[in-house]
This record gives C-alpha cells, structure tokens and sequence, in this order.
C-alpha cells in the first residue's frame, strides 16, 4: 500500500441494512423515523475519523430492476418489500450524506456493489491505495494487494489473509465458492447439498470450479449427483454473483474529492431530524464538526467559490420552518468553576447575581433524602462556561476555611426568596425541600430542565442532567462516582476535597443553564407544550412539594399486627407448597419453581425462556389449572405487602414529623401521571382486605380528619368528550349508569332490565376497550367464547360509531405524526407506530388510543390540585392535600370544617376539566384513609 491517503468508497445500502436491523428505532416528535439515519451518519463520521480520506463515494442501490433480474427472474424476489419506516428514511439520509460534503452515487441498472467494484478496479489502476467499508460478503472478491475492506460496525479490516482466514479460500476463489454455497439471502440457488466446508474442500482440492467440473465424475455419493446435476446452471449462477467492474460512470476516482460540508443545511437537518448533539456540536465548531478528523475541509483556500445554498429533495412531516431558530447560547465544552471563600468574593456573587433576569442554580448536600438532607455547597451560573461554587460544609480532614453555612445562606436568603431574579433548575423540587430544611421558602423557579424534557418527550428516559448533557448538548458530565467513589466506598459530598467537589457543582449549574436556554428555545416552537411546562408542571411541582413536606400521618400499631398476621399465612402457604410438591424449596427461585410445576408435577402450560428456564411469571402462573400455582400466587401477593408495607413503612415515619413522606414524580410515566416512591402509594390494593388494612393505618391527626375526593369514570367522560358519541354523551348528559346503559344498547333492551351480569359484561366492554382490549382478552374476562366476544364488541361499535371512528382517526393520526395529544397538548411519542413488526406497531396502536384518555385524566387531575390548592388558601381552610393517587385526591381537614371543604371540592375538581359532559366527584371521609375511600 502506498502512503497515499486511500480511496474510500462506502456501501451505502449495507449501512442502510445493518444499521436499521442492528439499532434500536428512533422517531422525531413528528414521526419521522431516524434511528437508521442515525446509524449510518455515526459510522461515516467514525470512518472518516479513522481514516481521514481525500476522496470519498458513498454508494446506493438505486431503485428499479438491474441487469440481474433479466438473467434470473428469482433473484432477490422472495425478500419483503422493503419496511415503510426505512423507506422513509432514505431520502434524508441522502440529503445528509450530500450536506456532509460526501459525494453520492446511485446508478439504474446495476447495484451498489457494481458500482464499487468498477471504482475500486480504476483507482487500484491509477495507483490508489483502495478501502471498501461494507458488511457484503461478495464484495471480498475484489480484494487484492491494493483493495481493503472494512466493517465498520465491527471494526473488522479484511486484506487477503483476512479473506482467507475467515472464508478458507482466496479472494480470487470467491466467486467459484459462492457459486457453490449459492445465497439464499439473494434467492441465489447453490449446489445442493454443498454447504460453506464442502465448497473449501473442493476448491482446496481443485483450486478452481473449472477444475472441479473437469474432475466432477469424481465426486462420490449423492453430494456428486447434485453437482453433476446443477453444473448447467454454474454460468448462470456465475452472471449473479459475479460484480461487474465496468459500469460506465459519469465520474472517475479524481472526481470524488471530498468537499467541504454545507453547515447551513447540515444543521438544518441535524434540527428537523433532532440530533441536537451533533447540531450543538456543529454551532460550536462548523468545520470538521460534521465528520471529525476530515482535516481537507479546513484548508479550503478562501478564494474557493461558495457551493450554492443546497434544498433537500424531501420534506419532514414537522412542517418545520426553513430557518429553524438556534438555541440563544452554544454549548460550551467546559466549565471555569470559581470558588467563592470570602466575603467579598460572596457579595460579589450575591451583587452579580441581582442584575440578570435569570441564574442558574444548584445545592450540594449530605443526603438524597430531601427531609434529612443539609446543604454542604452552592452553585450558580448566569453564563454559559462559567459557574460559581460557594462550599460551607465540607468537613473532611484538613478542609479549608469556609464560609460559614448560616451566614452564606442568610446573605443569599433575599435572593433565593425573591420572584425575580428567576430560577433556572434541574429537579427543582428537591432545591425547594434542602433550602426549606433551612428556613429558606424558595421562589422564582421559572424552568426546571428535568421537566421541560419530560414535557418535550415523556417516553424517553433521559431526565437526569447527565443524560440530557449528552443528548442535547454532546457533553459527557463529571459523574457524581468520579468524585465520590462507587458502592461501600462512597462517601458523602461533604468529605470530598473542594478542589473535586467545585468542578462537579459548577458543571452541574452551567448544564442546567445551557440546558434551560436550549430547551425553552425547542419549546416555544410547540406553544402548547410550552404553555404546558409553564402553566401546569411548574405550578404543579409547588403543590407536590408542599404535599410531601407536610406529609400524611401513619398509625404504625396496626401495620406491626398485620405483619404478624402475614408472616402466619405465608409459612401456612409455604407449608401448603411444600405438601403438594412433596419437598421444600425455595418459593421465590424462579429455577426450583419451575422446575417442581412443570417436570416433577407435570403441569401442562409450561413455557421456557430465552435462558432455558420455565417461565413462572404471574401470568404464566395464572393459566395453570392446579392448587399449587394459587398458593404461590397468594405468596406473591401477601409476601410483597409485608415488604413494602407492613414492615416498611413505620420504619419511614420521620421522628421530627411522625408522618411519612413520599417523593412524587412528574418525569416518569409517558402518559403524565404522577407516580410514587417510598412509599409507593399508588400500588396499594383496594379491593382486597389486606389492602384495605394498609389503608387503615393512613390516619388523621387529632380533631382532623381525611377526606378523599375521586373523579368518577373520568377516561370513560373524555372518551364520550373526544368521540363524541351521541350515545356516550347523552348517558353521562342524563346522569345514568353507563354501564348499564351500553348493556341496554348493545343487548337492545330496557336499561331497568339490566342484570348484573350483563353489566359486568359492559364494564368489562367500557373499559376493556380504552385500553385496546381484543376479542380474545375480553373473552377471557367474561369466561365466554371468543366468538361470543368478538360478536359483543361488533354490536358495541354498531352502537357507538363515534368510538370506533375515534379509535380509527387517533390511529391514523398517531400513524401520520408519531404522536398523539392530550386535551390540553401533552403529547406521547410512538416510536414504534409504523414498525414493521406487528406486535410493536399494535401496541403502539393500542397506546395512541388510550393515551390521551389517560393523559387528559392525568392534565385534568393536576389542574384540580392546583385549583383545590389555591382555593383552600383564599377561603382559609383548615385542610391540606396530602396525598393523590390515581384518580383521586386526599386531604387531611379540621372536623369542623368538614361541609366548608366539601362543597369546595364538589366546585372545583369539575371546574378543572373542559368536557362535553360534567366531570363528577364522589367525596368520603373518615378517621382514615380506607374510611373516607
């Protein structure tokens, strides 16, 4: 090879294949798949890194027949058409690959492998060194002394040796062995019977197929008849496996320089396919951003005439504008942290601070238990790369002298009090808790990052400040295990040395300043989610603060007694178990279970993992018609109270409060419900005696009592608002029972002639459906056939057109733009709405309908909270919310203000929602939470 920079021509449509198959799908807000896009663009980057070429081709199939479909009508017919989602996905990426400055080459009537075998045959003759980046096999017949392939997703470079190490014969022997093993990948027949050792074999033995055709009366038994039989189609099969190397081209290897990349459009297309990394990346540093290491692009001369303004030939289903707005500040890629120890140095902070509209601002404390935890440093930052760090209590050996806690706390206290400046934040609920824990009442938060993500994109899982840095602005973080140390080891922030703990806080507002000013730039572009995060999280946050801080009252006596009780029935099951499996064993080994249900007793409905092991998840529990599946089940159930529960949570009450207090979560279900942890209050069974006791333990204080308010069949109501189903609106209109009145609709009778099993059956119908429910899962349910089911739900949509129009719409919809929306513009992303797998695509589907029920209800839920919330402070109740589960709200209310509280709550929660038909309210009350239930 010379010391020529090599000619690099890469296989476009094998990164297309490879990338889409190996990746997991990636899909903008607006449906626009690119998780294939993203694949191909990573390895031309990683490539051009590696390599740093002066000339490039990247080469696809183009579409319509080639040369070899006239010689053998079968190639390639048996593959499936191509997936509608990487189809998609072709011409952006195309339009990327011309932005990049990578010249393009698609040519009719032949294949990409063509191509690149006719430009590999001109360079290596014009003295270039060649490299092939592909994961095609047939391509290894190309490889001489001056063409090289590599894989770029395995990083695996193939000389000759290498084709010979990995095939067993010589490049120059390929074409002869894929005649042989034939492709069934291509529908490319092969000699029968001649797998991959027996082709070696041969053309060990005979060096060529022509030699193994002069010998073929040699070949023994039936492997030898086949051959024999199949040799007067070798020519033929030689014509489809053979690349041909002298396609006439409109460019030569001189012609494929590398240009230097159109910045303007590349970030346009980084921006509509939202690959913020690289259009952050690309802001910060536009030459040599797009494919790092390609140093030709930044010694093009000046006077080098300017590429005009390129227009990609696709539109994105965003609707995008042509200009799409930068973020106000680029990403920086480090951060100055500058230690405040003085007092001069902090009045000067504190005087920097007060000018700016907004700062960013983080604490450093001991714990991550917001009631216990003391702050040990400050960080703010009003200005990207640069932060400040203001530790007080660092208490390790040999610390420095630091301001002290209290001082630097009062002096900031006017500040952290005040509406304005506004606060820039990540998780901002907890700040609020630390700061609260010294007597500060935090105020003025006016973006919290964490949930301005979450509000752009539920269904991702990347809300912590790490994540995000990566995601948005191609930042790798200090992590909190690089200053701290993992597992046994770690310490505490306040034993870490300044000099580590300064840089670690300073990012960490200087991140969340970036961050802030990135993502309200993506949200104003979606007013509704803007309006969203600004008008409903935020406020809502307070709330939940102030919810968990007062926190709700737990009498542990009982929870001790229940303890007690359920440790009894569960050695009475195990004891059970252990009589019908004839041993003992351990009930929570998945392995023993397994194999004790299914090979000693025999039970039939067995079902093994990818790991050999039978199944023994509840579901696969609950098929099995025996005694001991029941008994485990029952385990299962009581076992998992008394962990979470019973033992649990009078060792959660806090000895300065007597009360537990949960964390609530708003970035964690897709659909904007909130969600509990320690304790989870949302898992607590209602139906059951045991988890009516656990609610039994939820007590009032003294001359108080709990009141619980819940939404009655609220997804039902906005299913009939959404649809709009006359027959739906007018049985909520008219205040009747609306299972009983689908029974009435669907069996054609009275509504007074009803039974309660007929009911049921509707219920069943009302809510199965909502949660896309099928013929088989309903017939399930109700113990009938699946005939009978199918034949209920088509007489149900006979008397509800409105609701299975909706149903179609939403699926179009969601189909159509990726996303589906709430009442009021929460939206849930569906990556996977127009998969090529069935059951993806179907439980995408399934998913678009019921979100926005379920992510209406969850709105309308937060709306009440803040409604019920400011209402009690203007009437001054004697009543605090402290708790909300589901669909429901729970209060802790003085006696005697018991009817004052009702008729608020009777008032507000409806007011919250905006319905075609009335939102209603059924209020209980009582000394503890299973009374007022």
């Amino acid at each position: 090879m010379s010391a020529r920079a090599p000619l690099v021509l890469v296989d476009g449509s094998s990164y297309l294949y490879r990338a889409y198959h190996a990746l997991p799908p990636l899909m903008t807000r607006t449906g626009q798949p690119t998780g294939a896009i993203k694949g191909v663009v990573n390895m031309l980057r990683s490539l051009l890194k590696q390599v740093h070429p002066s000339h490039v081709a990247v080469i696809f199939d183009a579409p319509g027949k080639t040369f070899r479909d006239d010689i053998f009508p079968e190639y390639k017919a048996h593959r499936p058409p191509m997936p509608d989602d990487m189809r998609a996905q072709i011409a952006p990426l195309h339009a990327l690959v011309k932005a990049l400055g990578l010249p393009l080459i698609c040519e009719s009537g032949v294949e990409a492998d063509d191509v690149i075998g006719t430009l590999a045959q001109q360079g290596a003759a014009a003295g270039w060194p060649v490299l092939v980046s592909t994961g095609d096999k047939d391509i290894a017949q190309l490889v001489n002394s001056q063409i090289t392939l590599v894989n770029t997703m395995t990083s695996v470079v193939m000389d000759e040796a290498g084709v010979f190490n990995k095939f067993g014969v010589r490049p120059d022997q390929i074409i002869d062995y894929l005649m042989l093993v034939g492709d069934s990948s291509d529908g490319i027949p092969g000699v029968p019977g001649v797998g991959p050792k027996t082709a070696v074999k041969w053309l060990t033995q005979y060096d060529s197929l022509p030699n193994i055709e002069a010998h073929a009366d040699e070949i023994k038994g039936k492997v030898g008849e086949n051959f024999r039989a199949h040799m007067a189609m070798l020519e033929m099969t030689r014509a489809l496996v053979t690349i041909k190397c002298d396609v006439t081209l409109s460019v030569t290897p001189e012609q494929l320089a590398l240009s230097a990349p159109d910045t303007v459009v590349l970030r346009e297309l980084y921006e509509q396919l939202e690959f913020r990394s690289w259009a952050n990346e690309l802001a910060a540093s536009p030459i040599g951003a797009a494919a790092p290491g390609a140093t030709s692009w930044s010694q093009r001369s000046s006077d080098e005439p300017q590429r005009p303004a390129y227009s990609p030939a696709f539109a994105l289903t965003s609707g995008a504008s042509a200009e799409p707005e930068k973020p106000a500040a680029l990403p920086m890629a480090e951060t100055t942290t500058v230690v405040v120890s003085t007092e001069s140095e902090l009045a000067a902070l504190i005087a920097a601070l007060s000018t700016v509209d907004n700062f960013a601002f983080d604490t450093e404390t001991t714990s991550l238990d917001y009631m216990q935890a003391q702050i040990v440093g400050l960080s703010f930052a009003i200005k990207p790369g640069h932060a400040w760090y203001v530790p007080v209590a660092h208490s390790y050996a040999d610390a420095p002298a630091q301001l002290s806690r209290e001082h630097v706390l009062q002096a900031l206290k006017p500040l952290l009090e005040a509406t304005k400046p506004g606060k820039l934040m990540q998780h901002a609920k907890y700040d609020m808790h630390v700061l609260a824990n010294h007597g500060i009442d935090l105020q003025g938060v006016v973006f919290d990052t964490m949930l301005a993500s979450y509000v752009l994109d539920a269904t991702a899982t990347r809300h912590n400040l790490g994540d995000l840095a990566k995601y948005y602005l191609g930042r790798d973080s200090i992590s909190f295990e690089a200053i701290a140390g993992k597992g046994v080891k770690q310490v505490s922030f306040d034993q870490i040395h300044i000099e580590q703990a300064a840089p670690y806080a300073g990012e960490d507002a200087d991140l969340t300043l970036q961050l802030a000013t990135l993502l309200a730039t993506e949200l104003a572009k979606i007013p509704a989610l803007d309006t969203l995060l600004r008008e409903l999280e935020l406020p809502t946050q307070r709330v939940l603060q102030q919810m968990e801080r007062f926190g709700t009252r737990i009498d542990p006596a009982p929870l001790k007694l229940q303890s007690l009780t359920l440790a009894s029935r569960l050695h009475w099951l195990e004891q059970q178990a252990y009589e019908i499996a004839g041993e003992e064993f351990n009930l929570g080994s998945p392995k023993q279970l397994g194999l004790i249900l299914f090979e000693k007793l025999g039970i039939p409905g067995g079902k093994k993992t990818a790991t050999g092991q039978y199944s023994t998840a509840e579901d696969v529990l609950e098929q099995l018609d025996h005694d001991l599946p029941r008994l485990l089940l029952e385990h299962r159930s009581l076992s998992k109270l008394k962990s979470t529960y019973t033992d649990k949570l009078p060792e959660m009450i806090q000895p300065s409060t007597g009360r537990v207090h949960t964390s609530y979560h708003q970035a964690v279900a897709s659909t904007g419900r909130l969600s509990s942890s320690d304790p989870n209050l949302q898992n607590i069974p209602i139906r059951t005696e045991e988890g009516r006791r656990i609610r039994q333990a939820f007590v009032a204080s003294p001359g108080y009592v709990l009141m619980a308010a819940d939404y009655s069949q609220i997804e039902l109501r906005i299913m009939a608002h959404l649809s709009g189903d006359e027959g739906l609106l007018r049985a909520f209109r008219e205040g009747i029972d609306v299972h009983r009145a689908t029974a009435a609709e669907v069996l054609g009778i009275a509504v007074e002639d009803v039974t309660h099993e007929q009911r049921r059956a509707a219920k069943a119908v009302n809510f199965g459906l909502i949660y896309g429910m099928s013929a088989f899962g309903l017939a399930k349910q109700l113990n009938i056939s699946r005939a009978d089911a199918q034949d209920y739900i088509g007489r149900y949509f006979a008397r509800y057109p409105g609701v299975q129009d909706y149903m179609e719409r939403t699926r179009e919809q969601a189909a159509k733009h990726g996303y589906v929306e709430t009442l009021y513009g929460r939206r849930l992303m569906l990556k996977e709405i127009n998969s090529s797998k069935a059951v993806m695509r179907q439980a995408a589907e399934r998913a678009a309908i019921n979100a926005p029920m379920q992510g209406t209800a969850a709105d309308i839920v937060k709306r009440a909270m803040l409604r019920v919330q400011a209402a009690l402070a203007t009437e001054g109740c004697d009543a605090k919310l402290i708790m909300q589960v589901h669909d429901e709200l729970v209060l802790e209310v003085r006696e005697a203000q018991v009817a004052k509280v009702t008729a608020l709550l009777h008032r507000e929660m409806p007011a919250a929602g905006d319905l075609a038909v009335p939102l209603e309210v059924q209020i209980g009350v009582g000394k503890n939470w299973d009374e007022a239930h």
